[in-house]
């Protein structure tokens, strides 16, 4: 990892740590979910530089070696959105593609609705586009011990991570999510009982990479984790019809546990996604789980790399 730079970037009063490697003139923003950091995106950065990219991978505020904002609870994706474009801003980019991993993607589709003239591209990972609000998932639909709901509650997440060190909350959280089943708790159980210690790592995940995650959620906790995205999914910021023109690549694995959220797979498949999000393209990963990029990296790079390639061409 010697060739990724590191340092820190003042956005909005807050000082947020930036992974960069690469010179090329088009610049590619990569945007992690949970339980991640800019670290995710390790084989992806390389392979971004190695292709002419100039990659940006950051923590977003609260999360590894960013800072935390004055008060957590006040927080919506707004400040996520605020964090990219005043990302963009403080390293004076006017453009750039977006890659966001789960609910990365989420800001990802709304700096593109709001802020259109800044974006080239935008790839996600995971999640289609989803607007924050009551409906951006059926949580009625699901049982009420589904890891959603569950971690919505004021302080049940926060006593059910307490009794663990933070490694084994990440490694729990990677190895359970990793699976093509969602995670939902009986009524007499918390999420991290459903994991069985006995479970190995997946293989695409060393122990060394857990040990990276660790390091940076022992600095930031999981207070603004569970703020954004689960606390505030459910938040209307204000967006309405939004409009979307950027060309989009939406990859899926096929073995996703979010594609049995209600409605999801058929709201992809059946291409009603495309009524938001009417320039895109829609990959299915045979063997692909909640994370792609690490299980297969040379997969994804290659799908990333041809949609970049595809559309600088166009500009």
């Amino acid at each position: 990892m010697e060739t990724i730079e590191h340092k820190y970037v003042d956005v909005k009063g807050l000082k947020l740590h930036v992974a960069e490697i690469g010179s090329g003139p088009k610049v590619v923003v990569l945007l992690h979910g949970f339980p991640e950091i800019w670290y995710t995106w390790r084989h992806q950065m390389i392979a971004l530089a190695n292709n002419g990219y100039r990659a940006i991978a950051f923590d977003f505020r609260g999360y590894g070696l960013s800072d935390q904002p004055a008060e957590p609870e006040k927080a919506t994706f707004q400040a996520l959105i605020d964090d990219i474009r005043g990302l963009l801003d403080s390293l004076g980019i006017n453009k750039a593609f977006l890659v966001g991993k789960d609910f990365g993607a989420i800001p990802a589709y709304l700096v593109a609705a709001v802020h259109p003239e800044r974006i080239s591209g935008v790839i996600t990972l995971g999640v289609p586009f989803l607007l924050p609000g009551p409906s951006a998932v059926k949580t009625n639909l699901l049982p009420k011990g589904f890891y959603i709901s569950r971690w919505q509650e004021p302080g049940r997440a926060e006593a059910d991570f307490g009794r663990f060190d933070v490694k084994t909350v990440i490694r729990n959280i990677y190895t359970l999510f990793s699976r093509s089943e969602i995670p939902i708790a009986s009524d007499d159980q918390e999420i991290m009982d459903l994991f069985d210690p006995s479970t190995p790592l997946p293989p695409w995940f060393s122990e060394e990479d857990l040990s990276v995650y660790a390091s940076s959620y022992e600095k930031s906790g999981f207070r603004f984790a569970l703020q954004v995205p689960y606390r505030t999914l459910s938040v209307d910021i204000g967006i309405t019809d939004p409009k979307m023109t950027a060309p989009m690549l939406l990859i899926m694995g096929e073995k996703d546990y979010v594609l049995k959220f209600p409605g999801m797979e058929d709201y992809i498949r059946s291409g009603e996604v495309k009524k938001f999000v009417p320039d895109l393209d829609i990959v299915f990963l045979k063997e692909g789980n909640h994370f792609a990029h690490e299980q297969n990296p040379e997969q994804v790079n290659k799908l990333i790399i041809s949609f970049l390639h595809k559309y600088s061409a166009d500009e």
